[in-house]
């Protein structure tokens, strides 16, 4: 399992499809009364990355920071770890010499993929 999809686990991408199987069954074998529920496909990032940072003793700057984002996450966040990461998701080589633009990119490249992936990212922090 790559590090971008730890990301999307610890951010509950992919539960949803979980519960909707485990609802769905119980449904079909019973009488048709009520249609199953219909999970929402849109994670909602921003509140449960808000929520952690209420509850976390470290104030951490994650719409900013790739590496308050993945603490926040209770991920690693070492230049290690992030340069794997830049690596995943296609970094540009120029920028990965310089570990600042190579954390700007990051950040950014994480919230757009996590958009991409059904996340619900404000414009403003894209």
């Amino acid at each position: 399992m790559g590090i971008f999809s730890n990301i999307m686990a610890k951010l509950g991408f992919g539960d949803d499809k979980k519960e909707v199987v485990a609802e769905a069954a119980p449904a079909a074998i019973e009488a048709p009364v009520a249609a199953a529920p219909v999970a929402i496909s849109a994670v909602d990032v921003v509140a449960k990355l808000e929520s952690l940072a209420s509850a976390h003793a470290e104030k951490l700057n994650w719409k900013v920071s790739i590496v308050d984002l993945l603490k926040l996450l209770g991920l690693d966040s070492s230049l290690a770890v992030r340069k794997e990461l830049a690596t995943e998701l296609g970094c540009p080589a120029e920028k990965m010499g310089d570990s600042a633009q190579m954390n700007m990119w990051l950040h950014k490249t994480v919230l757009q993929k996590l958009a991409e992936n059904g996340g619900n990212i404000p414009a403003e922090l894209l």
